[in-house]
């Protein structure tokens, strides 16, 4: 009964998955027949049915003080967070006179702090709380996927840095323009705005997820109160703030996901070896597994896992970005593979904590409505008053970063790849003012999107995974670029509009994209799929019209 009414105080979440790179074609949100293995049924089923004690006394007992929702030094915690980081922020906004300035942040930030920043900006509140739900009801396979991120780190610093920082670069389209004109410019750089905001919207939109479980209400008013907050500092500091935030609210959510996990084992009896003795299967790791259709197996995480990290870290601005404002090319290669130490810590972290709750709680994920609803339930729930408080900040603080980088990307992409290509000869001023109001529009375009998110189902399918599905014909087009010298702007537009069709195709229809095939294709060979077919079509294209000129 108490975990139906968290469920429904959640807002209605209908279908997530891991951030923008866990679609619908997650391990528990997939077609039937496609990933069944992943989900462990038959070993969870015997966990539930042989637990030694009374597993629903465990949730009953942990879900009274629910019915309180967070107490006032909780709530006084997060609103000192929101006030301290806010405040933090509005220290930089003295320092912005200049594009390169506010965009870059003067290029003056050390490598560690972009490091860091980095893995903040991919972070946001559904990976936080979909992550550990995904081990809840699955394993460690996850991380095989985390080991293509790493080998995709050094294949971008070894190709794709190196043309970043000939000559000074303010969005990662100017390569396009440079390689295949102004036209692949504007349909590159106009993807990125479009997907981009799809996505972010529906981030955006989970922090109502957490405020909803702790509070009942309010989810509106919280989603406006952290775009506010967020936006403010980001208008006034631009780069520089969003960078140095990203880093003190890193070390929040780390430091809370650490004492949430503290905190599980002191309760769960036998601590460490006691959740071994409980879900020792859930410590499985590699999958060797040939099949296509399951998402988490050591092929699908090292090539898939490479090609999306090469398109999310290689030509998406919003990791670009960050790249580009390093001191020099060979910071921001030390950024980059530190970003991915830094990376494979985390999502352990978050994994291993999924596990906990596991052997914490011993139900099903369904008892709690969906898997994302199970950490936060236990952080409203079980932690005992002022560690709750810090956990939903840190759980803030995930969704500001991951806001706050979306916002000075798309305020960039839209100055820099639209503006001023239009009017190059405007002043100082009017370039910054223009830029602040582009950040003040695109926070009012994300607080819209994320209100639409409110409705669930297929909207909050569509934002979560439209960011991947253009990811395979963009690394398609920057690869023609930086690999090939016959490519022409001609064929690399039809490569880039096959591949994206078929992307699309796979997304929209898996179905008949099993009966085409013969077989169902995991979520995670999109991008590999789309980046083959991009090239590949691109570079006869290329041939072809260059023959007929």
């Amino acid at each position: 009964m108490h975990s139906l009414a968290i469920a429904n105080g959640a807002g209605g979440l209908a279908a997530t998955g891991i951030d923008s790179k866990v679609m619908r074609h997650s391990a528990y949100d997939s077609p039937p027949g496609s990933v069944e293995q992943y989900a462990a049924p038959d070993s969870a089923t015997a966990a539930f049915q042989n637990v030694p004690h009374n597993a629903s006394r465990v949730l009953e007992l942990s879900l009274p003080a629910a019915q309180h929702g967070l107490g006032a030094i909780d709530l006084a915690i997060v609103a000192a967070y929101l006030c301290g980081i806010t405040w933090f922020g509005l220290r930089f906004r003295g320092q912005p006179r200049s594009l390169r300035n506010y965009f870059l942040a003067d290029k003056s930030i050390g490598w560690w702090a972009i490091a860091l920043s980095i893995v903040a900006a991919e972070t946001s509140t559904l990976t936080i709380i979909s992550i550990p739900g995904l081990a809840y009801q699955t394993d460690l396979a996850f991380l095989q996927l985390v080991f293509g991120y790493l080998l995709a780190r050094i294949i971008i610093c070894a190709i794709f840095i190196p043309q970043y920082f000939r000559g000074e670069m303010f969005t990662a389209y100017e390569l396009i323009e440079r390689r295949f004109g102004p036209r692949l410019r504007s349909i590159t750089a106009g993807l990125f705005l479009l997907t981009r905001a799809a996505a972010e919207g529906v981030r955006v939109f989970a922090i109502s997820i957490v405020i909803g479980i702790a509070l009942g209400q309010g989810e509106i008013a919280s989603i406006a109160i952290i775009t506010a907050m967020t936006l403010l500092y980001t208008f006034e500091g631009g780069l520089a703030a969003v960078i140095w935030t990203d880093v003190v609210q890193l070390c929040i959510y780390l430091a809370g996901t650490l004492v949430a996990l503290g905190m599980l084992l002191h309760l769960i009896p036998g601590g460490w070896a006691g959740m071994h003795a409980i879900a020792a299967e859930k410590f499985r790791v590699f999958d060797f597994s040939l099949s296509m259709a399951a998402p988490y197996t050591l092929w699908a995480g090292i090539i898939g896992g490479t090609f999306l990290t090469m398109a999310s870290h290689g030509t998406d601005q919003l990791m670009v970005q960050r790249l580009l404002a390093a001191k020099s090319e060979r910071d921001s290669k030390k950024a980059l593979l530190a970003s991915g130490v830094a990376i494979l810590f985390q999502f352990t972290l978050f994994l291993i904590v999924g596990i906990a709750l596991f052997a914490y709680y011993r139900l099903p994920a369904e008892s709690f409505g969906k898997a994302d609803r199970i950490f936060p339930t236990y952080i409203v729930n079980a932690l005992p008053h002022g560690l709750a408080g810090l956990l939903v900040a840190a759980v803030l603080a995930a969704a500001m970063s991951n806001l706050s980088a979306a916002l000075n990307s798309l305020s960039t992409s839209s100055m820099v790849d639209f503006y001023l290509r239009w009017r190059p000869l405007a002043d100082d001023g009017s370039r910054m003012r223009l830029s602040r109001g582009l950040t003040v529009i695109w926070a009012v375009v994300l607080f819209g999107l994320a209100l639409l998110s409110r409705r669930g189902g297929r909207v909050l399918e569509v934002g979560l995974s439209i960011a991947s599905v253009a990811y395979g014909a963009m690394l398609g087009v920057f690869l023609l670029g930086i690999l090939t010298k016959r490519a022409n702007a001609r064929g690399a537009l039809v490569g880039m509009s096959c591949g994206l069709v078929l992307n699309l195709f796979l997304w929209l229809a898996p179905e008949a994209a099993r009966q085409v095939t013969g077989f169902a294709v995991a979520w995670t060979w999109y991008v590999t799929l789309g980046t083959i077919v991009t090239f590949s079509v691109g570079y006869l294209a290329s041939f072809v019209a260059a023959k007929h000129d």
